[in-house]
């Protein structure tokens, strides 16, 4: 009689942990793509022609992803960069006797790099930057000054090297779908690369509404998620209109959760306390590739840190230029360490915190299946990026296999302090599946 009491309780407690364990059933959407440590995002800008026949062949050996901010107006067939307003002759007669000020200031900085001459485009330029710096003085005489020697006659074709107006980036719509297709993102970095900041709303939006058609219409919607504004620019001005245009900007994401450093800030990923950490770093001409691998290791020692690193000229071609070896030893060290790191497009990278945050996971738990519920409010045509899931199961599961939409696939059995678990891969519109007991 004891004998068999025993043999019951003991029979018992089995079913208790291997069935009723709170553990099991609990679900969670791990905080990267495949339960890695933290993410990297390869990008660059100006569509410099190197960075395609170069650094994307090598990324392409490693089977790495990357992310190209192009100028669509250097394509041929695009929209073309132009200035939306009144008579320019109108506005170049008025600088003469009405000062720059305030009222007319984003006007005259839209107009004067369609003036004709390189010079005229540097003043452009050069007013966008002392504006943004706060110096919104000196950016209204530098104005003035350039109109002066429109006015006159002076303003010239300069001999200096602009190469968001590279004339050797040659690249064409049928290669940039192509490379779309190969898995890599092709994205906006307007029509022209101007200071954004300094234009009036129509010639923003045109930049940034023009870009984006083109993208559409050579490529697909896939390209029109993420933009980059020219110079890295932060204008709340801009953020705002941008923001209404592209779904993302690498310039600033408006989202809480997420502590954005800049390249220019002192800050380290450490020191914020936010779920998320995108780390923006420019590997330029002087930065050697030991400081580059050590912004690797930083991400691989958090869980939170994104690294976004932002590329622009390779091999002697663009602003600050990196070397094929370079690139060579720095693609190879991420490859090799992509256990711990998912290496992903920006697109790809913020769809998937932004799927992580805003799904909710619901589990009912019967003897030999769990079953897994999904639920957003986001856009599914938008928001497709594969969410990876993480379900504990029961202790005595020797094998276990994922359903969903009618197929089944295998799944690894996993431990850690908690208990067993699985991961697997669900598109968030996928609104259930089932994580069953094999056999």
């Amino acid at each position: 009689m004891k004998q068999n009491l025993l043999l019951s309780l003991i029979a018992l407690v089995g079913f208790s942990c291997s069935q009723t364990d709170p553990i099991v059933g609990q679900t969670e959407i791990t905080k990267w793509q495949g339960n890695k440590t933290g993410a990297i995002s390869v990008t660059y800008d100006d569509g410099i022609v190197n960075q395609l026949t170069i650094a994307k062949p090598i990324m392409d050996s490693l089977g790495l992803p990357a992310t190209f901010y192009i100028i669509t107006g250097k394509v041929e067939g695009s929209g073309q960069g132009k200035f939306i307003g009144r008579n320019p002759k109108e506005i170049i007669e008025e600088t003469e006797h009405i000062p720059t000020d305030s009222t007319n200031f984003f006007e005259r900085a839209s107009l004067i790099a369609f003036t004709g001459t390189s010079e005229a485009e540097d003043y452009h330029a050069r007013a966008g930057s002392l504006f943004e710096q706060g110096k919104v003085a000196e950016a209204h005489a530098l104005i003035d000054e350039g109109y002066a020697k429109i006015r006159k006659g002076t303003m010239k074709d300069t001999d200096d090297v602009v190469f968001h107006n590279n004339v050797e980036d040659t690249t064409t719509w049928e290669q940039y779908k192509s490379y779309a297709a190969q898995g890599h993102e092709i994205a906006s970095h307007t029509v022209t690369h101007p200071r954004l900041a300094v234009l009036d709303e129509a010639n923003m939006l045109y930049e940034l509404e023009q870009s984006k058609a083109d993208l559409l219409k050579f490529i697909g919607p896939e390209s029109t998620f993420s933009a980059e504004g020219p110079y890295g620019t932060e204008n709340e001005r801009v953020m705002e209109y941008a923001h209404k245009v592209y779904p993302s900007l690498r310039n600033r994401m408006p989202e809480e959760w997420l502590e954005e450093i800049n390249r220019g800030s002192k800050m380290t990923p450490g020191e914020s306390t936010k779920e998320y950490v995108q780390w923006q770093r420019g590997p330029l001409t002087r930065i050697d590739i030991t400081q580059m691998k050590a912004w690797v290791d930083t991400v691989m020692s958090h869980d939170n840190n994104w690294l976004v690193l932002v590329f622009h000229g390779v091999e002697n071609l663009g602003w600050e230029p990196k070397t094929r070896p370079e690139l060579v030893e720095y693609f190879s060290y991420m490859k090799a360490n992509q256990d711990k790191l998912w290496i992903a497009t920006f697109r790809d990278v913020t769809k998937y915190l932004r799927e992580r945050k805003a799904t909710q996971v619901s589990t009912t738990v019967e003897k030999n299946e769990i079953t897994v519920s999904l639920s957003s409010d986001l856009d599914p045509e938008i928001y497709s990026v594969p969410l990876t899931l993480k379900t504990y199961i029961p202790a005595d599961w020797s094998s276990a296999e994922l359903v969903q939409e009618g197929q089944s696939l295998d799944l690894e059995i996993l431990k850690d302090e908690k208990g067993s678990y699985v991961l697997y891969e669900v598109k968030p519109s996928q609104p259930e599946v089932k994580v069953s007991k094999k056999g």
